[in-house]
Formats: C-alpha cells, structure tokens, sequence
C-alpha cells in the first residue's frame, strides 16, 4: 500500500510519532493493558486507538473519571513507559510512511509533533536509528493545548521557520488530522495497523 499526498510542494514535514512513523501503537496498548491491570483498570482496544493523539496524563486521568478510580498519574505514566522501553527491541517503522522520509531527507526539514513524552518518542526514534532526521521534537509539556488544538503543529512550524500553509502533517488519528487542518495544514492520514496488511 502506498501513501497518497496531496499535491505539493511542501517546505516541510510534520510528522506524529506513534502509529505514523513507528509502529508501536500495538506495543504501547500492551504496555498500557499491563500497567493498568496492577488498578484493575480497563482499557478496551478501539477506545484506545479512538484516544490517539491524547497525552498519557490525559489518557490516565480519563480513565480514572469513568471507572471511578484514583490512580496516581506520574506513577501509572512512569510504569507504563517502562513497561513499553522493555517492548522497544520489538519496534518497527511504518514502511508506507519512511518511503517519504528517506525520499525527502536532506531536501526539506522535518519536525516530529506528538503527545507521548519526549522521552519515549526519544526512545522510539533512537531504537530505529531515525532521531538525526528530525531538526525538531514538539512533545507532551512543550505546548499547553494538545490535539485537536492546532497549537503543536504551529510550534514545530515556527521552529523550522517555515509557513503553516507549507507544511505536510503525516498522522494517524482524527484528532492529528483535525489538528493539522485547524493549523491551516495539508494532511495525510496513516491507516491503522489492520487496514495497512
């Protein structure tokens, strides 16, 4: 399957980072089912794909509101990123999506806007030799109002010095491509893994 871009040229590329560049959304709902476990928590798989985009605090304090529990949120999100960098040798890149990134390389800046921790997108990128690629990582904490709020793409656009209206977002939920169209942003939408086979 190959990506279909909207018609260019674009000065850059935004990319989220997990289910868009590393495959790792299905390593990170095992993560997330593990830790969450030890609260007797719940977290069936289509919410969590419906969530992506959402920074872990949010997702955590989410699901603390609907199921009436208390878990603390620094220790729930600290758990789960170590259960996940334990997943890391597992981890591949989304191959529809590094055709464009090796394609365009060198020629184009290209920024990475997510809402894990930077130490996790870090994590991700470094296990697949890909953080060079990236002149700039906008991460959970690095903006006040995550997706749809176009706020993040707009912060990685003034970071590379280039229009919003020049910008390519590569990403994989509703809320990533709402957010990349409220920022005055073309998008791309990554098909989820089942529909990528």
């Amino acid at each position: 399957m190959k990506l279909k871009l909207p018609d260019g040229p674009f000065g850059a590329y935004l990319f989220d980072c997990d289910g868009t560049i590393v495959d790792s959304m299905p390593l990170h709902y095992v993560a997330w089912r593990k830790v969450l476990a030890e609260w007797n928590c719940t977290f069936e798989e289509r919410l969590f794909y419906s969530w992506g985009g959402t920074p872990t605090a949010e997702i955590v304090a989410l699901l603390n509101q609907r199921q009436g529990l208390n878990m603390p949120v620094a220790g729930v999100i600290s758990r789960k990123e170590d259960l996940y960098f334990e997943l890391l040798p597992q981890l591949k890149a989304i191959p529809e999506v590094m055709e464009h990134i090796e394609a365009q390389h060198g020629r184009i800046p290209f920024a990475v806007v997510s809402g894990g921790t930077r130490e996790s997108v870090c994590a991700s990128l470094g296990s697949l030799q890909l953080l060079d690629r990236f002149k700039t990582l906008v991460c959970a904490g690095d903006y006040r109002k995550s997706k749809p709020d176009p706020e993040a793409f707009l912060l990685a656009a003034a970071r590379l010095g280039v229009a919003p209206s020049a910008c390519l977002v590569f990403e994989d939920t509703d809320l990533g491509i709402q957010a990349a169209t409220a920022a005055g942003m073309a998008s791309v939408k990554v098909p989820p893994p089942w529909e990528r086979q």
